[in-house]
């Protein structure tokens, strides 16, 4: 039988994520103590009192929060005539199958096999028209019948911070939104 130990439980539990804000639950500052005491059995104390502050959280959190800020911005609209969509970030299969996406913040998402075969073909060469149609000849359905789900689904892979939108190289940079 191997032995547990703190630093492996602090790994595992980088890997929760806050709900409300895209930092693991280590980073925030919620874990005050992990005691790995015999047989293996683990107590982690988690933050209930005192109340959690900002003073709690780790330099890495810190630092990830201010970059965050820094970055947030609300994102043009797309123009989907020359908009080329790349997926960023990572594909991540957990131990029961499921299948995760996980941004350059480690923040996951829960997928289905259709999101991500959509997120693969974002690879920054395709138009949204061309995405578009792709996914009316996956699915069976006509154009106009997938148009609104690939433009929602394309908004929420972009806001999840899971694809980045360029633009053609020669494209006028005109943006509107269909």
């Amino acid at each position: 039988m191997s032995t547990v130990t703190a630093q492996a439980i602090k790994d595992s539990l980088k890997q929760c994520m806050d709900p409300e804000v895209p930092l693991n639950i280590v980073e925030m500052g919620l874990i005050y103590g992990i005691d790995v005491v015999e047989n293996n059995n683990v107590k982690v104390d988690i933050v209930w009192e005192p109340k959690w502050s900002m003073d709690s959280m780790t330099e890495e959190g810190k630092a990830k929060i201010k970059n965050m800020s820094a970055a947030m911005t609300t994102p043009a609209p797309i123009n989907y005539e020359t908009a080329l969509p790349q997926g960023v970030g990572k594909l991540v299969q957990q131990e029961d199958g499921s299948m995760v996406l996980a941004n350059e913040h480690e923040q996951g998402f829960m997928v289905n096999q259709a999101i991500v075969d959509f997120w693969k073909s974002c690879n920054g060469q395709r138009k949204v028209t061309e995405l578009v149609e792709m996914f009316a000849q996956q699915t069976g359905l006509q154009r106009n019948q997938v148009e609104k789900e690939v433009m929602q689904l394309l908004q929420q892979l972009r806001e999840g911070g899971l694809i980045a939108i360029h633009n053609q190289p020669d494209a006028p940079n005109v943006q509107f939104k269909k």
